[in-house]
């Protein structure tokens, strides 16, 4: 059963973020996808995060569809024009690929290419737009397609928006449903009580709410978050928690168990687990949490 099968049945979905290489070498991507094959419904790979440097998230999903593992491909607005975009959107569909979710890119200024030149033709909207175009045979200038695509579309919402960005965010929000999305996936969640306050303001008959649990590493990467990270808030027991451990790793792993666990009892549609680098740690944590 499929991804977008899966969401659609109500069936509770896991997905797991595995960052594809700065390099040519895919092999270490197999070896940690082959240590979760079959647990997971579908593997996100992000496109270029943090704005450094890596392979493409459509050549990752390609790599996964050639080893029969399902991927969601990401496509964002800061690196490509819509002749850009389009034309990715169609090789994907070409290739196989059955999931797309549009992200809005971090900034390239705190990127490993600084210099680089950012694009932004269309934004998170525009590119809703012109995968739907396709969907229905035709391209944003009104051309006619020989083949259309076909997609389980996802996107992004910021749940620690500010006062009337949240706002804004969920006005958003209703336009991405009506240009076709089926599910969106949250920024990182740490307190399970802000999520549920978020979720009233979500219709998740009408679409697919995703959570994002992330993988942390240390105290000191809590600390960092809950300080730096706009939006995302650590709470201080949980940093303690981390700090007071004998075994910090086993600690932070059990720590992302728990709200796995946490959000499937809330009865949400998914959750999407990031283990930045730590891809071998994925195991672990689903055993944890009993998936």
């Amino acid at each position: 059963m499929g991804l977008q099968e899966r969401l659609r049945s109500g069936k509770f979905v896991v997905l797991g973020e595995f960052e594809p290489p700065k390099g040519a070498d895919f092999s270490p991507l197999l070896r940690n996808a082959d240590l979760i094959r079959g647990r997971i419904d579908a593997i996100v790979v992000p496109e270029m995060s943090n704005a450094v440097l890596k392979a493409s998230s459509l050549g990752g999903c390609a790599f996964f569809q050639r080893e029969g593992i399902e991927s969601v491909f990401q496509l964002c607005p800061r690196d490509r024009n819509r002749l850009a975009l389009q034309s990715d959107i169609l090789s994907a569909a070409a290739l196989g690929i059955k999931n797309i979710m549009v992200v809005p890119g971090q900034d390239i200024t705190h990127g490993d290419h600084p210099r680089a030149r950012a694009v932004y033709d269309l934004d998170l909207l525009g590119i809703l737009e012109a995968i739907n175009k396709l969907k229905n045979g035709r391209d944003l200038a009104g051309v006619e397609l020989r083949g259309s695509v076909d997609f389980c579309v996802g996107t992004s919402i910021d749940t620690g928006a500010p006062g009337g960005l949240l706002t804004i965010e969920m006005e958003a929000l209703k336009k991405k449903i009506e240009l076709g999305a089926e599910f969106i996936v949250t920024n990182p969640v740490f307190d399970l009580h802000r999520l549920q306050e978020f979720t009233k303001r979500v219709d998740t008959g009408n679409i697919a709410l995703i959570p994002t649990v992330l993988l942390l590493k240390s105290a000191g990467m809590a600390r960092y978050i809950d300080h730096n990270i706009r939006g995302i808030s650590v709470p201080k027991e949980m940093i303690r928690r981390i700090q007071k451990a004998p075994d910090k790793v086993k600690e932070c792993t059990t720590i992302a168990a728990e709200l796995i666990q946490g959000i499937k009892e809330m009865g949400l549609a998914g959750v999407l687990v990031s283990t930045v680098g730590w891809e071998d740690k994925l195991p672990q944590v689903l055993d944890l949490a009993k998936i």
